[in-house]
């Protein structure tokens, strides 16, 4: 009778059990002793940048730009040709408060912010250029040939470069152009920013 029973309640119970558990579906197992792993580790992939020299820290930043936080948009210039070029670099994080609506659930840095860091960019070389009273801000004055290539989304690097194009310091306008990119492939493109001086 026992046996009955037993051999009935393993019946019932081995049919919630799969004979054999699958693999999930892109789960790795543990490496056969003659694989080799294809991760590089944290070490490896931070020295790519280790030649990238800071020219300017978010410190040097903030004592030439007004903006602050949520709107401090350069996080740092690794290349700067005075009074002609820039290159500077955004890091994109999911903590910004912007993407509480863009988009709560797709995430996307908004293309006039991307815009307005190419500005921020553009002014860090302005507000430096002879002729410039300590102090000035640059206003944007016009904005044409604005193109969007890709989403940028958090953990991407906006890598940006801008140069200035046109600079009269009699009337305190500058124009300037600016490419963004994210790994190597453009992100956003401007022909044409206009900028208006303004004095403190």
């Amino acid at each position: 009778m026992k046996l009955a029973i037993l051999t009935s309640v393993l019946a019932v119970t081995s049919a919630f059990v799969p004979a054999t558990i699958p693999a999930r579906s892109g789960m790795t197992t543990l490496l056969a002793e003659d694989e080799e792993s294809s991760m590089k580790g944290a070490e490896a992939i931070s020295s790519l940048t280790k030649d990238i020299e800071t020219i300017f820290t978010v410190e040097d930043i903030a004592a030439t730009l007004p903006h602050r936080y949520p709107f401090a948009l350069v996080d740092k210039v690794i290349e700067y040709e005075a009074g002609k070029r820039a290159v500077g670099v955004k890091s994109i994080t999911n903590n910004e408060p912007q993407f509480t609506g863009h988009f709560p659930d797709k995430p996307i840095f908004p293309g006039v912010m991307q815009v307005e860091a190419l500005a921020q960019l553009a002014g860090v070389v302005a507000l430096k250029m002879d002729g410039v009273e300590e102090g000035s801000i640059f206003l944007f004055g016009g904005v044409d040939g604005v193109k969007w290539k890709k989403p940028v989304v958090p953990g991407d690097q906006l890598i940006m470069e801008v140069e200035i194009t046109k600079f009269n310091a009699k009337f305190g306008l500058a124009k300037a152009s600016g490419k963004a990119y994210v790994d190597g492939q453009l992100a956003c493109e401007v022909g044409q920013m206009t900028f208006a001086l303004s004095k403190s």
